[in-house]
């Protein structure tokens, strides 16, 4: 079996060295030296993973690039997006390519431990957009080719594909509200080491995302917290347009904003986003 991979920043890198050093024959391509002249490579390649920007602007999400990606895969083969994409985006992709078959595997890789993740997933997650024998096959031989993961699932591509900003948003709204509770300890006299420490301890809430200052300073920010976070936002008024949901999603937006740019932590990401924000 040969391998391909488009898109070689940090998650479709470090996904390609791990099938790299597990003994895959694999084809990397990407719009940058060496990898730009694979192209046609990919086409000859079993099953693709793609990992392309998918990101949100002051103009809302932008799947263009992966779409022009996913041109590059051999008729009859299979495709796994694993960029970051919202629901029903995999039918529409599979509805514009009918010889090839598409399906959309999340990722979970942390920036600071991305290779050591890649090769130990806790999860191995594949949504397909058609409840079919063939495509059910299919998922089963890259579910056979990922490294073992302690949960495994095929699914609906639209239960998959929300499994990513849900996970994101959570954490989103955890960050947010550890901030807040921070304030409250320093302005109380509490020994926030301390209110941490003890949180953390409870298995409901673990020890992820419990500092408020973080890296630069303080925030939800990185590479997709705040892309998926404003993405899920427009998703909720486009689907279910419930006004004190969206009121509940501006305030955590706004409040969010504020922890950033008061700390000044992200703000270029940030402007990617929103476009301009008052400093």
């Amino acid at each position: 079996m040969k391998v391909g991979f488009i898109g070689q920043g940090w998650i479709g890198q470090n996904y390609a060295d791990d099938f790299e050093k597990r003994g895959y024959e694999i084809i990397r391509y990407a719009l940058e030296e060496p990898h730009v002249k694979n192209k046609e490579k990919i086409k000859e390649c079993d099953i693709v993973f793609v990992a392309v920007p998918t990101p949100t602007s002051p103009e809302g999400f932008d799947d263009g690039v992966l779409r022009k990606a996913i041109k590059a895969v051999g008729a009859g083969k299979t495709v796994v997006i694993k960029s970051t994409i919202l629901p029903g985006t995999t039918e529409s992709i599979q509805e514009e390519n009918p010889d090839i078959f598409v399906m959309h595997s999340p990722e979970f890789l942390r920036e600071v431990s991305a290779g050591y993740d890649a090769a130990h997933p806790d999860r191995n997650i594949i949504g397909i957009p058609k409840d079919t024998d063939e495509y059910k096959k299919r998922a089963q031989d890259v579910l056979g080719i990922l490294p073992k993961a302690p949960y495994e699932k095929i699914c609906n591509a639209r239960e998959a594909e929300l499994v990513k900003y849900g996970g994101n948003c959570l954490l989103y709204f955890k960050v947010i509200f550890i901030n807040m509770l921070y304030d409250v300890a320093v302005a109380g006299g509490a020994d926030w080491s301390i209110v941490s420490e003890a949180m953390s301890a409870d298995k409901r809430l673990g020890d992820t995302h419990m500092d408020p200052v973080h890296k630069s300073g303080r925030g939800a920010g990185g590479h997709c917290f705040v892309k998926d976070f404003a993405a899920f936002a427009k998703l909720y008024e486009e689907v279910v347009g419930d006004e004190s949901g969206e009121k509940v999603l501006k305030a955590l937006e706004d409040k969010n904003v504020d922890l950033l740019v008061n700390s000044k932590k992200d703000l270029e990401l940030l402007e990617g986003v929103y476009g301009k924000i008052k400093k």
